[in-house]
């Protein structure tokens, strides 16, 4: 399909394709994400062949796409290579040490070169076809360019878990219900932050319920509290935005429609403009530019079909959120029923010229808050983010709040709403367990997760932080070599032994520092 901006699409085959025998190595990590660059760095470093699929030409997920703005939650509870990596970025800055916020293109220049001095092979553009599975182990992993991967341990780093369901292994999307874990902040919940201030009119035609509703608006009821649905909170593109003299106006995709906009009008028109409100200085004149507000970046109700769609709809659904946020942003420098003074304050930024030069200076990847989510032997839930238990076996920790963005836009009391959005925060920091990061051993034997680990929906809101996929990222390496040394299965590596492994590098695996249940 034409994309929206010139050079940005989801899924594109390499031009080259590799030939059809199989490459047989140790470990493969599928999704050069930065927990999968650091799960394949952590493997390598321990003499291992590794082999790290990139979805497309780039590595780093989004802390190389535009997350300039670290979501650190307590910095004491970073170790290792996480820790590591911000030490690199802070001596790119010439900062103090640690400097939690980072340009797309420092991060994916760490990232490369920590590849390439581990020994990492890397190849770009693979994309995940099938797998074969021979008495519950994965032995080969095909992607749709021909290619074929054979190895002794494989991880999905990737964003949306797609390697662990053509595994085969139990997954989850959406809400559970309150019900399903007795979690208090489970399923439909009332947002009190990004939320409309004012009364607005929903209709096409002010008034006039027959019209319809407007764009963005869905015609579904808001849902009782606590109730589970197969909503997954919204995704957006992090920009990475100049308000210096070179900056690059916000340009006008493909497809653009100024109708989808209406609903912001209105607010607009009510008094609020709320647009800027999460754009973050990360360096210099470059800001990192997140969602803030009832009507913003956050395509709300549009990433539902995301985790378990093929490529093609993907592609539909990205190039979807390309045209919503590239138009959002055009609109509100430029739409002639918008004051002068709302034209002013958006241009007032940019796009930073200094980024994404090949994809029209936007990043390369989508914001992929929330795909699926592995239920393994145990399920991390909101009960060890409150403090009420603790999971076994720690390998890495979470810290900040609970933080899920909104789901859907409906109707309540005949005014439009934000639903779903959480921000809570933590009783105190908490350990990841192991045993959320493996599957069940029926299932998958040589399988380990460093993104899509078995939570639920609201403890993943605390947990889905780029350093804390980092740090799993880099556990889930370091069991490989265990494992595979031991000649054992990912599930039965020695607990007490990868404990040592990790805080032995620096590694932080428990809270306070140094407990483990």
């Amino acid at each position: 399909m034409t994309p929206a901006l010139e050079g940005l699409h989801y899924h594109r085959l390499p031009p080259a394709p590799e030939p059809a025998n199989p490459l047989d190595t140790d470990v493969v990590v599928y999704g050069a994400t930065s927990g999968g660059v650091t799960a394949a760095v952590r493997a390598a470093r321990a003499g291992l062949r590794v082999v790290l699929l990139a979805f497309d030409d780039r590595v780093g997920g989004m802390t190389a796409s535009g997350l300039g703005e670290t979501d650190v939650g307590d910095p004491n509870t970073i170790g290792g290579l996480t820790r590591a990596f911000y030490a690199e970025v802070s001596a790119a800055y010439h900062a103090p040490d640690p400097h939690w916020r980072v340009e797309a293109h420092v991060a994916e220049e760490i990232f490369l070169r920590w590849l390439a001095e581990a020994g990492v092979l890397l190849h770009r553009r693979r994309h995940l076809l099938d797998v074969t599975r021979q008495a519950g182990r994965i032995t080969e992993l095909r992607t749709d360019d021909g290619s074929a991967y054979q190895a002794k341990v494989y991880v999905d780093a990737s964003y949306e878990g797609d390697l662990l369901a053509a595994a085969g292994v139990s997954y989850t999307v959406g809400r559970e219900p309150t019900s399903t874990y007795g979690e208090p902040l489970a399923g439909v919940q009332r947002s009190i932050n990004h939320q409309f201030e004012r009364p607005i009119d929903p209709y096409v035609v002010p008034g006039r319920p027959g019209s319809g509703l407007l764009a963005g608006i869905s015609p579904e009821p808001h849902g009782s509290i606590g109730s589970g649905d197969h909503h997954v909170q919204a995704y957006n593109f992090r920009l990475q935005v100049t308000d210096g003299p070179l900056r690059l106006p916000f340009p006008r995709p493909e497809g653009y429609d100024p109708s989808r906009y209406e609903l912001l009008r209105r607010y607009i028109d009510a008094g609020a403009y709320e647009l800027f409100g999460r754009t973050t200085r990360v360096h210099d004149k470059v800001f990192d530019m997140n969602n803030h507000g009832a009507f913003s970046s956050d395509h709300i109700g549009a990433s539902d079909e995301w985790p378990e769609a093929g490529y093609a709809r993907r592609e539909e659904i990205f190039q979807d959120h390309v045209r919503y946020q590239a138009g959002l942003l055009h609109y509100l420098s430029t739409d002639p029923g918008l004051p002068d003074a709302i034209h002013e304050r958006t241009r007032a930024f940019g796009l930073a010229p200094s980024e994404f030069g090949t994809t029209s200076h936007w990043p390369h990847q989508l914001y992929i808050r929330e795909g699926r989510r592995m239920i393994a032997d145990h399920v991390i839930t909101q009960h060890e983010a409150t403090g009420r238990i603790a999971g076994p076996d720690p390998i890495a920790v979470a810290s900040y709040v609970m933080d899920s963005h909104n789901a859907k836009r409906v109707l309540v009391e005949g005014h439009p709403r934000n639903e779903g959005n959480v921000q809570v925060a933590l009783t105190r920091p908490f350990g990841i367990s192991y045993r959320s990061i493996v599957p069940t051993a029926s299932e998958c034997s040589n399988l380990l997760v460093a993104a899509a680990l078995s939570a639920s929906h609201v403890a993943f809101s605390s947990v889905r932080m780029e350093p804390v996929f980092m740090t799993v990222g880099e556990a889930a390496g370091c069991a490989a070599s265990h494992a595979i040394s031991a000649g054992v299965a990912v599930q039965d590596v020695e607990y007490d032994a990868l404990r040592r492994d990790l805080t032995g590098s620096g590694g932080i695996v428990g809270w306070p520092r140094g407990e483990a249940a």
